[in-house]
Order: C-alpha cells, then sequence, then structure tokens
C-alpha cells in the first residue's frame, strides 16, 4: 500500500536536511511531466510543463450501469449525452464545481494524467496543481486531492480558481494593487479581487453556464411546452444567447418533444427569449460582482477603476455579458484574452515558478510518500 501524507510545504521529504530535501525537488522536477490541472464541472484542461496546454475535454463519463465498467471519457462521453441505452449512463461527476461522484472522478483523472504521462521510470510521478472554486469546504478539498493522489500525482497542490485564473489572464497579483476577477464556468462564478499574491475579498456563487441551460430547458418548456436536452440547450446559448440587447436580434431553430402530443416539433426562438430566459443567472452573476466591489476596501477599489474588472471562463464569451457588467459597476470591464484557458494557464505558470506563487496556493500539500 502506498503512505499518503500531508504536508506543510511541497519542498517536505523524507530526504534528511533542507538543502537535500530542495534537492530531491529539484533533481525530481527535471525529469517530472508535472501537470496542472482545472477540473472544471464542464470541461478539463490539462497542461503539461514545458508542453503548454495538452488536453481541452468535457468532464463527462461514460459508464455501464450493468457491469460498471467505464466506456468512454471526454468528448466521445459528451456525445453520449442523451443518447444513450438504458445500461449505459454518461455521468458528469462534478457538479457546481465540486466531486460529486469521486470515483468517477477519479477515473478521469486518471485518464487524463496517464494521457499525458509516461508511465516508465524515466519520467516519475507528476507533481500536480488543480483550480478549486474558492468556496469549497476543507473535505471537498480534501476530496480532490485524493482523487489526483490516486490518480497518480507524487503530490497534490490546490490554488483557488479565481487566483489561477487572474494569473492565466496576466493580472499583477503579486503588487500591492487590486485587481479584480471575475470567471464564470459550468458549474460556479467565482468573483475575486487579488493584491500581494493573495485573495482579499472573494465570493462563489454556484451559477454559471449549466445553470443558463437549465433556465433554457425551463423557457422551453415554460412558454412553448417543448422538452428539450441539456445539449440543444447548451448550442442555443452558445449560438444566440446574450446578456445585453443586441444591435441586431437573431434566431434559430430548435427541436423538441411537445408534451402535449409527445410528438417532436420544431419552433423558431429569438436571442431576446433566450436573454429573457437566461436573465435570472446573469442578474445573480451581476450582483455577486457588485457585493464583492462593496466589500473591498478603498485603496483597492480605486486600483480597480482604473485596471478595469477582467472576465475569463466560458461565461466571458456570452454576447454582452462584459458591457452588462460594465453598466452596473461603472467599471470598464475587459475580456480576458481566450478566457477558456485562463485557470489552466494560471495553473501551469504556477508549476514553472512555485517559489513565486507560493502565498498564491491552498497551504497544505498532499503528497505520496517517496519510498
Amino acid at each position: 500500500m502506498r503512505a499518503i501524507r500531508a504536508l506543510s510545504s511541497p519542498h517536505h521529504s523524507r530526504v534528511s536536511g533542507k538543502g537535500a530535501s530542495i534537492l530531491f525537488e529539484f533533481l525530481w522536477g527535471l525529469f517530472s511531466r508535472d501537470v496542472g490541472i482545472d477540473l472544471g464541472t464542464a470541461n478539463t484542461l490539462v497542461h503539461v510543463r514545458g508542453r503548454g496546454i495538452v488536453i481541452s475535454e468535457p468532464s463527462v463519463v461514460a459508464k455501464d450501469t450493468k457491469t460498471g465498467a467505464i466506456l468512454a471519457v471526454g468528448a466521445e462521453a459528451k456525445r453520449m449525452l442523451g443518447r444513450t441505452p438504458q445500461n449505459i449512463a454518461a455521468i458528469r461527476p462534478l457538479k457546481d464545481g465540486v466531486i460529486s461522484d469521486f470515483d468517477i472522478t477519479e477515473y478521469m483523472l486518471k485518464h487524463f494524467i496517464h494521457k499525458v504521462h509516461d508511465r516508465i521510470a524515466l519520467f516519475p510521478r507528476p507533481r500536480v496543481i488543480i483550480g478549486i472554486p474558492s468556496g469549497v469546504t476543507e473535505v471537498e478539498k480534501r476530496a480532490v486531492q485524493e482523487a489526483a493522489i490516486n490518480a497518480g500525482a507524487r503530490w497534490a497542490r490546490l490554488v483557488e480558481e479565481p487566483m489561477a485564473a487572474a494569473i492565466g489572464a496576466g493580472l499583477p497579483v503579486q503588487e500591492p494593487s487590486g485587481s479584480m476577477i471575475v470567471d464564470i464556468g459550468g458549474g460556479t462564478t467565482e468573483v475575486a479581487v487579488t493584491s500581494l499574491g493573495g485573495i482579499v475579498v472573494a465570493r462563489s456563487i454556484r451559477i454559471g453556464g449549466d445553470e443558463m441551460d437549465e433556465d433554457i430547458v425551463s423557457y422551453a418548456r415554460r412558454e412553448f411546452n417543448l422538452l428539450m436536452g441539456e445539449r440543444t440547450a447548451e448550442d442555443i446559448k452558445i449560438a444566440i444567447g446574450s446578456a445585453y440587447p443586441l444591435d441586431e436580434e437573431v434566431s434559430t431553430f430548435f427541436r423538441g418533444r411537445d408534451l402535449l402530443t409527445g410528438l417532436p416539433r420544431s419552433i423558431e426562438v429569438t436571442s431576446a427569449q433566450i436573454r429573457e430566459a437566461i436573465e435570472p443567472s446573469v442578474q445573480q452573476i451581476v450582483d455577486a460582482v457588485k457585493d464583492t466591489i462593496e466589500e473591498t476596501p478603498p485603496e483597492l477599489v480605486a486600483d480597480i477603476m482604473d485596471q478595469g474588472i477582467y472576465l475569463a471562463g466560458g461565461g466571458a464569451l456570452l454576447r454582452g455579458m462584459d458591457t452588462r457588467i460594465s453598466e452596473a459597476t461603472q467599471m470598464a470591464v475587459h475580456i480576458a484574452d481566450d478566457p477558456l484557458t485562463c485557470v489552466v494557464r494560471g495553473t501551469g505558470m504556477v508549476l514553472e515558478n512555485l517559489v513565486k506563487y507560493e502565498r498564491s496556493l491552498v497551504t497544505e500539500t498532499y503528497a505520496i510518500m517517496p519510498r
């Protein structure tokens, strides 16, 4: 059996002496393909040190409920959503940013880690840094670390997603000035103000892209008596969804099952209707941003007014989200470059310079004891 322990620092090991310990980690780091992971409700992204982002796949696992066998992971499994026979379940093992099915999450992590890390002696077990929502409990943090260790990591450290997103977006998180990041993911929205390598004020709400999809499903049922699947709702959101009135409204057609006749029916829906459908979720995100600003020290608010608010995550790509938040806060709002990858790029930057970003990490390291 492997021995697993919690460490106070990634530089601790069973090698005696501080110098020997640092040397051990340095030599290990030369050969280990260390990975940073954005373990998202909707998608999992993996960054390998020295190679960049190598995996970006849906956080979905297909399982045979009769035999317990795993049939597919990632993109292949997502294609099965809503299309599987009764004995096959397409499972999303994370809900609202946290693990809802530990065994499936562990299998998914193992699949992705093994996909990028050759299991031969030349490449030791990787060190892993994983982004987590800022509002998770200690039990939820430990569950993520245990899943990573069981999946093959040598040690696992955690970084709060808004901090990772801010680092990945290139914000000056180490400086004695305030920076504000709004990371709108699939299961959660993370709002945080950073300064001097830490998070000063943070707010995490379990509202994100998935909730907007559910809003659209509910709207179709309520307004059109049509039942649609979550994949269809997501496609509609991407195609014509918006958080702010468009200069020119657009429309699209979708198919669903008529709840009265039980037969398939096609209907046209407009961007204004979809905006109405997702408005409750959008408003909660806007309120979270405003509440965070209200809790921020005045000196840091002044910095944010100068620098602006930065949006990351898939929700940053929702049309008009930046304008909506800007109008509500009276501040400039910027969409980070490649917002979908900000968190995982942040974990990669932390791996490149653990000493620099030590204060930005969740303190405890969870590790397998070297033999």
